[in-house]
């Protein structure tokens, strides 16, 4: 076990039971040149570092390098306390809170979730999550078609392809379309931030088109970075949540959440958990406006989803409430931070070039020849076409593991 659960009165109690007196006399069996063994003392250092040192015993200096992956996935630090919270026998379970009244600890959970995900957004509702970036934003693109009764959307700038499949998935069957102008016909304008290449862009053009339109802004934004920017203006925000708290677990599962005005409450699919007083004046957390799903409305229904992602959204909700305002923003910038140097140190190398602008984790890097080969021989990163490496970055990839990537790069002949 990863720690021991027994309280004192446990422990009194399990001895009674077996006839002893104290602990000692429990393991009186074990040698005493083993009993008093030694440990050595450290330095305290935080949870983070002493895992990187294990880390570093552990491996071979030739496997030291990362893979620098990500375009959606990200390797962030998640701290002991997350899974471990998360794992408990309490919430570790596939139920689906269908009956709230049996359900108060599952339902005051996702209500922090709601909570805390609109503290990030700055705007009024959320939902209980849904699947994952990709479905939450095709969810909000339906939203905006019930608002404004229009069925045309516009992606003002690079969206991740896989999303833009789902988008089709979704979509096409309920005849919304993609188009690529803003007209009296849109719904609405999606903006990402950051975008598929991690480019970091001003929004306010779009915005303004919209509303010039009478169409919706949706932005489709990274939930870390709105810890350190002023959140967009937008009617509704949605996007991935992975990067709270949860592996990359080889691409999935993953948390979709999905944020709006408080006007579209009626509008916005899936699940709500509300707060309510009872009769005793007791604070009880209920599944709320349940008439939006298929399984009450049928064709009416606003969407599908008619459930949700409750054990990811937990974990989200742990890491958020671990971490606070001062620790989302700590990780943000040293995501940042990292990624403006793996962009100076590996644009400088001869033959390579980064994209110009500003990034967050993301970047791409031109090659001087393959990157598909290039991507093969380091390890690192993924191809997008001949010449373009994406690269990832997060608070986890130290100067040290970007100059030994630029040293494997150094070394390709063109």
């Amino acid at each position: 076990m990863a720690y021991f659960p027994h309280t004192e009165t446990d422990i009194e109690a399990m001895l009674q039971t077996i006839g002893l007196k104290s602990i000692a006399e429990l393991f009186a069996a074990v040698p005493e040149k083993l009993r008093s063994v030694k440990i050595p003392e450290f330095a305290p250092v935080s949870e983070l570092e002493l895992l990187a040192e294990i880390d570093e015993i552990r491996r071979a200096p030739e496997n030291s390098e990362h893979s620098f992956l990500g375009a959606g996935r990200y390797d962030h630090y998640i701290p002991a306390i997350v899974p471990q919270l998360a794992g408990r026998s309490e919430f570790y379970t596939a139920y689906t809170p269908y009956q709230p009244e049996i359900s108060q600890g599952t339902l005051t959970a996702i209500y922090e979730f709601q909570s805390m995900i609109c503290a990030l957004t700055g705007l009024d509702i959320a939902n209980a999550s849904l699947y994952d970036g990709a479905t939450a934003l095709a969810e909000a693109i339906g939203m905006a078609v019930s608002v404004t009764g229009r069925r045309e959307y516009i992606v003002a700038n690079p969206l991740h392809p896989n999303y833009r499949e789902v988008l089709k998935t979704h979509l096409m069957p309920r005849s919304i379309t993609e188009q690529k102008e803003i007209t009296p016909r849109t719904a609405a304008v999606i903006f990402v931030l950051p975008d598929y290449h991690g480019l970091l862009s001003d929004w306010i053009e779009y915005l303004q088109k919209a509303r010039m339109h009478g169409a919706l802004f949706i932005a489709c934004a990274d939930p870390l970075l709105l810890s350190v920017i002023e959140p967009p203006q937008a009617d509704i925000i949605a996007g991935e949540a992975q990067s709270l708290g949860l592996p990359q677990n080889f691409g999935g599962p993953a948390l979709g959440y999905l944020t709006a005005r408080k006007e579209f409450l009626r509008q916005m699919p899936g699940r709500i958990v509300g707060r309510t007083e009872d009769n005793r004046g007791g604070r009880p957390f209920v599944l709320t406006m349940q008439t939006r799903e298929q399984h009450i409305r049928r064709e009416k229904a606003t969407s599908n989803i008619c459930s949700n992602e409750a054990l990811c959204a937990l974990q989200a909700a742990i890491y958020m409430s671990y971490m606070g305002a001062d620790g989302l923003q700590t990780v943000a910038r040293l995501c940042k931070a990292n990624t403006d140097y793996a962009k100076q140190k590996l644009g400088s190398l001869p033959g390579f070039s980064a994209e110009q602008g500003e990034h967050f984790r993301d970047f791409v890097l031109r090659c001087p020849s393959s990157a598909q080969e290039i991507c093969n021989a380091a390890g690192a990163g993924m191809a997008l076409d001949d010449r373009r490496l994406l690269l990832s970055v997060t608070e986890k990839n130290t100067p040290a593991q970007i100059d030994y990537l630029a040293g494997v790069l150094a070394k390709w002949k063109n």
